[in-house]
C-alpha cells in the first residue's frame, strides 16, 4: 500500500517547510517539498532531501542506554525511567531543585517540546538557561531600539526598491528567502550584500562589499555621517527617534573615510549603501544571525536599526530592518514561567565554566532536551569537563551525540518526521502543524511521553496529562481562536500567523518606554587585535549540515578555507594544525582567492570526537548585549604539522 502524508521540519532552520512522504507498506520511501505550501514551494534543502538516510540509519537508538563502567548498555524503558525518577528525586531532596540543570536548546522548534521546561518548573523548579547563543544579541538590540522583535512580512520584500542583505547568506541559512528575492529583483529591486566572507548569495546581488570582520558597525557609521551630509535623513525622524541628535554626534565622530579605514571599504562603497538608503527606498535591511555574534554584535545591530530609522525606512512598505520573526508570537505558553519561576541560571555560552563553579548548591545533575551542547557551545572541552563531572546526566536524542556520550542515561526520542507538535518560523510568518508521517520504532518515546511518564513516578502526572493534540490546542486557543484559527484549521494546511501586520510601525509607534525609536548613542567595544594569531575563526553553517547534524557521514579532517596570500606558504590541500590560544586541530587547507586574507572558514557543527569541532578551539565569552555567544571573535593561526 502506498500513501502520502504531510508534515512540517522542526529543525532549527527559518525556513520550517513542508514535507510530503510517500510511505509504501509502513516506511518512508520518498520525501519532498510542498509545492501547497506558500514559503516551501516545493523544495527542500540538500539537508532535508537526504534525511531518510537519518530516519534509517543503522545509528539511530531504539531503547534507552544505561553507561556503567564507561560502557552503554541497553535497558527497559521502565528501569530507566525508574532510575531517572529515583536520582532526581533524590538530589531534589538532599540539595534542592536548583542541583538540577535542565538544558533545552533548538534541536527542535516545536512548541510541545517546551513541556519539558513546564515538568522541570513543576518538578523543581530547577535550574534553567539564560542568554542565547544564536541571537542573544540582535534580540536584544531589536528589542531596545523598537520595543519588538518582529518583521515586515516576507513577501513585502516585492515591494522593496533596494535590498541590502547584512551578513546574511540565504543559500545556505534561509534557502526559501532565495526565490523571494529572485522574484524581488524581477520587479526591480537591485541587491547588496554586505559580508566579509565571500559565499553564493554574492551571485544573487549588484554589489558585493567585503568589511573586515567585526567592522560593520563603523561601516554604519559612515553610512549614517552621508545621509546626515546629504540630507537624505527623513524629516520626521527627530519626531519618531529618541536620541537623534546623540546618535548624530556619534556618527560625527569620526570623517567618512576614517570610518571606511576602521571597516577596510573604500568611501564609494558607504556611499553607495546610503544612497540606497536614502533617495533609492524603500529599502529593506536584512541582517544576519551571524551578524550580532560578537563582542559588539548587539551594537552592530543597533547600527543598522538606526540606519533604517533616521532615513526613514520603518514603517513604510518595502523598508524594515529584519532581524527575526516572532516564531511564538501565535502561541500561549506563559504557563510556562521559564527564568522567572528559575531558582537560578545559567548563561548558556557560558555553560561550561559556570555548571563547574556553581555552588550552594553545585549542579549535581543535567538533563539535556533537544541540545547538543558539548559541539554547539563555546569551549567544547569545558563543557564535556562539565557533564563528565556531574553525578547524573541525562540526554535525550535520537542518536548517541558528542553530548550523549557523557551521558548516564541515554533515552531515545522522535525525529522530525514522526514528530506530533505545532510549529512557527524565524524566517516567516507562516504557521502549521508537524504530524507523524510514520510511528517511531518500538522502542522510541516522544520527549512529551518521557516527560508524562517521568511525571506519573514523581506524583506530577496531573499536571502534565493530556495528549500532544490536547496540548497544541492549550498553546493555541488563546491567541489564535480571536481570528477564528482552531488546530483544524492548521491541519488543514500552513496558515499566515494574523496577529503581525505586513507593514511593521506604520505609524510610528512604537511598544518602548517612549513610544520612540530608541537610538544606539554610544560606540560598542570591539576585540583587541592578536598579531600572534592574525586570522578570524569564521565557524560557519553549511548546506551539508543542520548544526552538529550531517546529512551525510563526515571523512577525514575538517576543511579550512583562507585566502592563498593568508596559508603561510602551506600548499592548497595540505594538511595543518589550526591553532587558537585555548587549543588545535588538524584540518586540511583550501584556497579561495575571493576569500580576506585575515579569515579562516570553517564548517560548524563538525563532531567533537572526530576531531572537527570548531568550537574546541572557541574561547566562551558573551556579546555586548543580550548574553548570546561572541562566536567570531576567535584568532587562530595556521601551523605546519
Amino acid at each position: 500500500m502506498t500513501e502520502t502524508k504531510k508534515t512540517l521540519c522542526n529543525r532549527d532552520c527559518p525556513d520550517v517547510c513542508g514535507i510530503v512522504a510517500t510511505i509504501e507498506d509502513g516506511r518512508i520511501t520518498r520525501i519532498r517539498g510542498d509545492k501547497d505550501h506558500p514559503i516551501t514551494r516545493g523544495f527542500l534543502c540538500y539537508r532535508t532531501s537526504l534525511f531518510l538516510s537519518t530516519q534509517y540509519s543503522p545509528q539511530r537508538l531504539t531503547s534507552p542506554l544505561l553507561r556503567h563502567n564507561g560502557e552503554f548498555h541497553p535497558i527497559a524503558w521502565d528501569e530507566a525511567l525508574d532510575l531517572a525518577a529515583q536520582r532526581l528525586t533524590a538530589i531534589r531532596r538532599e540539595s534542592g531543585p536548583a542541583a538540577i540543570f535542565h538544558y533545552r536548546s533548538g534541536g527542535s522548534l516545536g512548541l510541545v517540546k517546551h513541556l519539558s521546561d513546564y515538568f522541570f518548573e513543576k518538578f523543581g523548579p530547577v535550574t534553567t538557561k539564560r542568554g542565547d547563543i544564536c541571537a542573544g544579541a540582535g534580540d536584544a538590540a531589536q528589542g531596545l531600539d523598537f520595543g519588538e522583535r518582529e518583521s515586515n512580512d516576507l513577501f513585502d520584500l516585492l515591494n522593496s526598491k533596494n535590498i541590502l542583505l547584512w551578513g546574511k547568506n540565504v543559500f545556505t541559512s534561509s534557502p526559501h528567502t532565495a526565490p523571494v528575492l529572485m522574484d524581488a529583483r524581477a520587479k526591480g529591486a537591485r541587491l547588496v550584500l554586505v559580508d566579509p566572507v565571500y559565499h553564493k548569495t554574492a551571485t544573487l546581488c549588484e554589489r558585493f562589499i567585503q568589511p573586515r570582520p567585526g567592522s560593520d558597525f563603523a561601516l554604519a557609521m559612515a553610512v549614517a555621517r552621508i545621509l546626515f551630509e546629504q540630507n537624505w535623513i527623513d524629516p520626521q525622524a527627530p519626531s519618531y527617534c529618541d536620541h537623534f541628535d546623540r546618535f548624530r554626534s556619534l556618527a560625527m565622530r569620526h570623517t567618512v573615510r576614517e570610518w571606511c579605514v576602521q571597516a577596510d571599504v573604500d568611501e564609494e562603497s558607504a556611499l553607495d549603501l546610503a544612497r540606497r538608503l536614502g533617495p533609492g527606498k524603500p529599502t529593506a535591511i536584512l541582517v544576519g544571525w551571524g551578524m550580532g555574534r560578537r563582542v559588539n554584535g548587539a551594537g552592530i545591530v543597533r547600527a543598522l536599526d538606526a540606519l533604517g530609522a533616521i532615513s526613514g525606512n520603518i514603517g513604510i512598505s518595502g523598508g524594515g530592518v529584519s532581524f527575526y520573526f516572532k516564531r511564538r508570537g501565535a502561541f500561549d505558553t506563559s504557563f510556562i514561567r521559564g527564568k522567572e519561576a528559575a531558582p537560578r541560571t545559567v548563561c548558556e555560552p557560558l555553560f561550561g565554566s559556570e555548571v563547574l563553579q556553581l555552588a550552594n548548591p553545585p549542579i549535581r545533575a543535567v538533563w539535556v532536551t533537544a541540545g547538543n551542547p558539548v559541539v554547539m557551545l563555546p569551549e567544547s572541552e569545558t563543557t564535556a569537563q562539565a557533564l563528565r563531572s556531574r553525578e547524573f546526566v541525562v540526554v535525550v536524542d535520537s542518536f548517541l551525540t558528542d553530548t550523549a556520550k557523557l551521558a548516564h542515561l541515554v533515552l531515545p526520542t522522535t525525529t522530525l518526521l514522526e514528530a506530533d507538535d505545532l510549529l512557527g518560523s524565524y524566517g516567516h510568518h507562516w504557521i502549521g502543524v508537524a504530524r507523524p508521517v510514520v510511528s517511531p520504532p518500538e522502542g522510541v518515546k516522544s520527549d512529551l511521553e518521557i516527560v508524562q511518564e517521568l511525571a506519573r513516578r514523581v506524583g506530577l502526572a496531573d499536571a502534565m496529562a493530556g495528549s500532544a493534540r490536547e496540548w497544541k490546542q492549550r498553546f493555541i486557543a488563546p491567541k489564535l481562536a480571536p481570528h477564528g484559527i482552531t488546530l483544524e484549521t492548521l491541519e488543514a494546511g500552513a496558515v499566515r500567523n494574523p496577529i503581525p501586520k505586513n507593514v511593521l510601525f506604520e505609524d510610528r509607534r512604537f511598544p518602548t518606554a517612549s513610544g520612540k525609536v530608541n537610538l544606539i548613542a554610544d560606540e560598542p567595544p570591539i576585540s583587541a587585535d592578536d598579531p600572534e594569531f592574525p586570522l578570524f575563526m569564521m565557524s560557519l553553517s553549511t548546506e551539508k549540515s543542520q548544526s552538529s547534524h550531517w546529512a551525510t557521514p563526515q571523512q577525514g579532517p575538517a576543511t579550512v578555507t583562507v585566502h592563498p596570500d593568508a596559508a603561510g606558504g602551506l600548499p592548497d590541500g595540505s594538511l595543518c594544525r589550526l591553532e587558537s590560544r585555548i587549543g588545535s586541530m588538524t584540518v586540511r587547507v583550501r584556497y579561495d582567492a575571493q576569500q580576506r586574507r585575515d579569515v579562516a572558514i570553517l564548517p560548524k557543527g563538525g563532531h567533537y570526537s572526530d576531531g572537527r569541532c570548531a568550537n574546541a578551539l572557541l574561547r566562551a565569552r558573551t556579546t555586548d548585549l543580550g548574553e548570546g555567544a561572541a562566536l567570531y571573535d576567535e584568532r587562530v593561526r595556521l601551523a605546519r604539522l
